[in-house]
């Protein structure tokens, strides 16, 4: 007589991925974000992109040039921004069992990389144009410059109702630089066509180039941080190692681990001695009910051993 195997069927990836009672209570997509908004700026930006990079070389303007390769370059961080998005909706499969949330960090990090590329270039093609001026048609790059300041204030205004996402929020640096490039440029115009100095053009590229480069590099700071599984921001590490020690039933603490699943939702691993493996139950609730309390963290994974190394 045949045995019968203990499972007719063999576990699915969405079993293997449920979240059930008393585990945390979120999960590894990101779905309730909207791409309309992405959507919306993108678009608006990459047509007047084509607008602005044609004027920019038609006027001859390094502040209107600038100002289009920041919009270029809003359009690629904006259509990466989006791909990633919607990457991250995807849900946890066989291959990737965390999911796809942390495409929203790496599209960021990207983003800001290539900003930090535009910014360089922007800053030597201003060095050599105050040793060289060069004419600039004021008057266009007045016109133009403005329709840029209004266009990035709308897709600004956009981006900012959705500031849960890193991601979103690299792009909304693109766009805020832009911005101020686009002010600058107004500047710029506006005294070339009255005043005739046309040094001002790369005096105000290179000063609104340091600006962006501050947020630039605060948001790639924040995405390689994410990226590299440091410990969440807010969180004190060692503080959570001393809280978990203090804990009834627990002796002690090691190989414990702190990061972000995705953003905003920090879990935690390690390995817990206690003093009696049948207290295991009691003891998890507590330091379940702990973490939660005091430091935000519900997707806990915890190994509990005895003084004799022996574990469940």
């Amino acid at each position: 007589m045949s045995s019968q195997p203990a499972h007719d069927h063999a576990p699915t990836s969405e079993h293997l991925h449920a979240h059930l009672d008393g585990d945390a209570r979120h999960g590894h997509t990101i779905e309730s974000r909207s791409h309309k908004a992405l959507s919306f700026a993108l678009v608006l930006t990459l047509v007047f992109a084509l607008v602005e990079v044609v004027t920019g070389f038609v006027s001859n303007s390094l502040a209107l040039i600038s100002d289009a390769g920041h919009m270029v370059t809003d359009a690629a961080a904006l259509g990466l921004a989006l791909l990633a998005q919607l990457i991250a909706r995807r849900p946890p499969s066989s291959r990737h069992s965390f999911g796809f949330v942390r495409a929203e960090a790496l599209a960021a990090f990207v983003n800001c990389l290539a900003m930090l590329a535009l910014v360089a270039w922007i800053v030597y093609e201003a060095v050599q144009r105050l040793s060289h001026p060069e004419a600039v048609q004021g008057g266009v790059v007045l016109v133009v410059a403005a329709l840029g300041a209004a266009i990035n204030i709308v897709v600004a205004w956009v981006l900012s109702r959705d500031t849960d996402s890193i991601n979103t929020r690299a792009a909304l640096v693109n766009v805020l630089g832009d911005l101020l490039g686009s002010v600058a440029a107004i500047a710029a115009g506006a005294i070339i066509y009255f005043t005739g100095w046309v040094r001002i053009d790369p005096i105000l590229s290179i000063f609104v180039s340091l600006l962006i480069l501050k947020s630039t590099v605060g948001i790639l700071r924040e995405s390689y941080h994410f990226l590299m599984e440091g410990v969440p921001h807010g969180i004190d590490y060692l503080q959570v190692g001393a809280d978990l020690a203090e804990v009834e039933g627990v002796l002690s603490v090691h190989d414990l681990h702190v990061w972000d699943m995705s953003p905003g939702h920090p879990a935690l691993i390690g390995h817990l001695e206690i003093a009696d493996l049948a207290e295991w139950p009691a003891v998890l609730r507590r330091v379940k009910a702990m973490l939660l309390d005091k430091h935000g963290i519900d997707h806990v994974t915890l190994q509990p051993e005895a003084l004799d190394g022996k574990s469940l």
